[in-house]
């Protein structure tokens, strides 16, 4: 199992939110309006008068078959507008409850 974590502007929310269902991604955690900045390019989104957009962020556990498939998926969503800015990081899950 692994959890994937993505950050994405907020105006992308139901076209993660498809992603996630389309490569069979039920359960998931999402935050709204969290600020950030990438590390390689991009504007800031923090919320405030220079910077005014937001970002959202979600965090879903998969099976390890899952991954690849989502992780191009989302890939190809960043190629397409990649100043909205996704980014998807992967971390393997030892224990859950």
């Amino acid at each position: 199992m692994k959890a994937i974590f993505i950050a994405y502007n907020q105006a992308y929310y139901a076209e993660i939110v498809e992603l996630l269902e389309a490569n069979g991604c039920r359960g998931y955690t999402m935050w709204e309006d969290i600020q950030g900045r990438g590390s390689r390019d991009g504007e800031p989104h923090l919320g405030n008068h220079a910077w005014p957009t937001l970002n959202n962020a979600v965090l879903a556990f998969v099976d390890d078959t899952r991954v690849d498939p989502l992780l191009e998926d989302i890939r190809e969503k960043d190629a397409l507008t990649p100043e909205l800015g996704i980014r998807a990081f992967v971390w393997p899950v030892e224990k859950t409850v």
